[in-house]
């Protein structure tokens, strides 16, 4: 048995705050029994993997990790550069079944998170984002069509867009392994394969499919550590926040997600990345229902953004700006029921020039849901139906299961309404 599980499980049960009596007591153990799993003196059964799982709400991460020892599980498989290129290899060999849930993706995910970080403090990482600005042709190439895949899931959503970052993935996979790139080009490279597995999994999750996407994610967070590149790891820990706090129940391991970014990237990101990941996190915090918190957290992004762009800006920031802060800003009141105040934030979000009709579609479809909803909440139906047939123009022509989800829980809200013309003629037509 893997000693990183055992470590897992001790990190959630203190993660948890339960101290030890309680824990013992709701697991159905003896205290000591427990030290000694977690100490390695007794092996992890089946039973106990279970009553972590139940008692720490972990969606069976522990029991599947348990079950799959010697796969490439990201409990399995050591963080090193042999492990990291075997799982990055079998990620593209792998079967496209969706076999793990919304629960068991986001403990996973956790886990993932904490190795990642225990890694990029083991090899010492700098900070430094990884760039080779006259590096060999072929890099260069796949760098740019990584760019070009971002905005196309920006304005088409992601349904192409798994299938050709998958494609990018499994070149770099194979130049890595030609053993022809040595020094910063090999950095580089798992630099490269980090944003290419998270293009996967952001895909993957904007789909449904949330165990592909974890399995990704954690790919991703295995390259960057690889590369010793925190910031594209930082990058995809912030989209793996997003599937944390999309599913319920786990709004709190989103956060922690968020904070363990924000912790690698402290003293080594730009101001644009640190008002990004402080908004990502007042986002998970409004799930929480902490206001005061998630007013703080977009208090500090709005200050890091005020302090202007920087030459060592990540170019996978492009979207991070006044707009689309206000935007989350937005989501985050109406989530924490003041709905008056959401559309205030969006009303912002929109004078300050924020582009989604022609640049986000997807994106700007389910904030325009999420402001008709704010107008039904102040009873005014007509807005509502205006906003939501905007959000259905620019649903139009995106991929995206995540964007329909949003816009099929609007109608469901409007649907008890009715007997008002235009709700009763929008539910009719679209």
């Amino acid at each position: 048995m893997s000693d990183q599980l055992r470590d897992h499980m001790r990190e959630a049960r203190r993660a948890s705050g339960m101290f030890w009596a309680r824990f013992a007591r709701e697991a159905g153990f003896g205290e000591a029994y427990l030290r000694n799993v977690e100490n390695g003196n007794r092996s992890v059964t089946p039973a106990v993997a279970a009553a972590y799982d139940r008692v720490l709400k972990t969606g069976g991460a522990f029991t599947a990790a348990l079950h799959e020892t010697g796969s490439t599980a990201a409990t399995a498989v050591a963080w090193d550069q042999p492990g990291s290129l075997t799982v990055l290899t079998d990620l593209l060999k792998g079967s496209s079944v969706d076999r793990r849930g919304f629960l068991s993706a986001g403990a996973a995910l956790s886990l993932s998170a904490s190795s990642w970080s225990k890694a990029l403090g083991a090899a010492g990482a700098d900070g430094a984002h990884v760039v080779v600005p006259s590096g060999p042709a072929l890099l260069a190439h796949i760098d740019d069509r990584l760019d070009y895949l971002r905005h196309m899931d920006d304005e088409l959503g992601s349904g192409e867009v798994y299938q050709l970052a998958r494609s990018e993935l499994s070149l770099i996979v194979t130049q890595i392994r030609s053993r022809r790139y040595h020094g910063p080009a090999l950095d580089h490279l798992y630099s490269m394969a980090s944003e290419a597995a998270r293009q996967v999994a952001w895909a993957a999750f904007d789909q449904s499919r949330p165990g592909i996407a974890q399995r990704f994610f954690d790919g991703s967070f295995r390259a960057s550590a690889e590369a010793g590149d925190p910031i594209s790891g930082a990058y995809a820990l912030s989209f793996a926040a997003i599937q944390c706090y999309s599913t319920p129940q786990q709004a709190e391991r989103a956060v922690s997600l968020l904070e363990t970014a924000q912790e690698q990237v402290r003293r080594k990101a730009t101001p644009r990345m640190h008002a990004m990941l402080a908004a990502r996190t007042a986002r998970a915090l409004s799930k929480t229902g902490a206001k005061k918190a998630c007013a703080r957290q977009l208090d500090i992004a709005r200050e890091a953004l005020g302090k202007g762009p920087h030459d060592d800006d990540p170019k996978t920031l492009y979207w991070v700006d006044y707009g689309e802060i206000e935007m989350i800003a937005g989501s985050s009141a109406l989530q924490l029921g003041d709905p008056a105040e959401a559309l205030r934030r969006f009303e912002a979000g929109l004078e300050a020039a924020y582009p989604g009709d022609e640049e986000y579609p997807r994106s700007h479809a389910i904030y325009l849901a999420r402001a008709a909803e704010a107008h039904l909440a102040m009873h005014d139906l007509d807005a509502a139906v205006a906003t939501a047939r905007h959000a259905a123009r620019c649903l139009g022509s995106v991929d995206s299961a995540r964007s329909a989800s949003e816009l099929k829980g609007l109608r469901e809200k409007l649907a008890p309404h009715t007997s008002h013309a235009a709700v009763r003629e929008f539910l009719q037509v679209g």
